[in-house]
């Protein structure tokens, strides 16, 4: 392993440094790598972005992120609620952002009642919003430990709504609002809304996905088979984020 630095594409006298290494953690579209002190990553996306995705990136990191910065509450929505990327970095051809790491309550303590298969895994939203990981005769049920109570829910789904309030107060879609997306603790009843590199700013920037599937909206699920220029194609929005947050939120109030 061999420490690597980098400058910031934004502003070149920042750097950062990661670890690299062979084994990454791998995501659905980047690889990740840990800061030396671990108080961030580098996430680099394993396919080379064009343009308008390097553009969407320096977006989000140093027009949007200010704005969170410079508002009331920047302490709750920076630290609490959003992960949101810090800087963008580039590095033999590909393009990285720079993201907190997440806080220890986002790991599993326990994990699963009768084993450690996930433990120290993230609480990944979806382990909480089916009935099966509470079934008491499913091997992958969580400990009880874990789950903390209906109220503990009830705070969650406040905290993803004044995220997502936030992000449309600022012009901001979502996009890909699900469960996949969002990290929760019940036990400390917090929450934190993840992979904020892919938000959608109307006019500039439109959703690359159409969103994960309990929660993309009928509108676009009825117009998907459309090309995107199609003025009748319904692209993810901010009226399609509204969909899929009561969609969310039920589940996580249902079990």
């Amino acid at each position: 392993m061999s420490i690597i630095t980098l400058t910031s594409v934004n502003d070149p006298s920042r750097s950062y440094q990661y670890t690299s290494t062979d084994t990454p953690m791998r995501g659905g579209m980047k690889d990740v790598y840990f800061g030396p002190d671990k108080s961030y990553v580098v996430a680099f996306f394993r396919d080379p972005l064009d343009d308008n995705q390097k553009e969407r990136l320096k977006r989000i990191t140093n027009y949007y992120l200010p704005q969170i910065q410079n508002k009331d509450a920047a302490g709750y929505f920076l630290d609490d609620i959003f992960r949101w990327p810090s800087d963008v970095v580039e590095h033999n051809g590909l393009t990285g952002i720079i993201v907190p790491t997440y806080k220890g309550k986002f790991f599993f303590r326990q994990g699963s009642e009768t084993g450690d298969t996930i433990k120290g895994k993230e609480k990944n939203g979806k382990w909480f919003a089916g009935a099966k990981f509470r079934n008491e005769q499913y091997p992958l049920r969580l400990a009880k430990s874990e789950l903390g109570n209906w109220l503990s829910y009830f705070q969650i789904c406040i905290h993803i709504a004044r995220g997502v309030k936030k992000l449309h107060a600022m012009g901001l879609a979502h996009s890909d609002l699900s469960y996949n997306n969002i990290l929760i603790d019940p036990v400390e009843k917090a929450a934190c809304m993840i992979d904020l590199d892919g938000l959608v700013v109307p006019g500039l920037f439109p959703a690359e996905v159409i969103g994960t599937a309990e929660f993309i909206a009928p509108e676009v699920l009825a117009t998907k088979h459309l090309d995107k220029s199609d003025p009748a194609r319904v692209l993810p929005s901010r009226l399609t984020d509204l969909h899929a947050l009561p969609v969310l939120i039920y589940m996580f109030l249902l079990h």
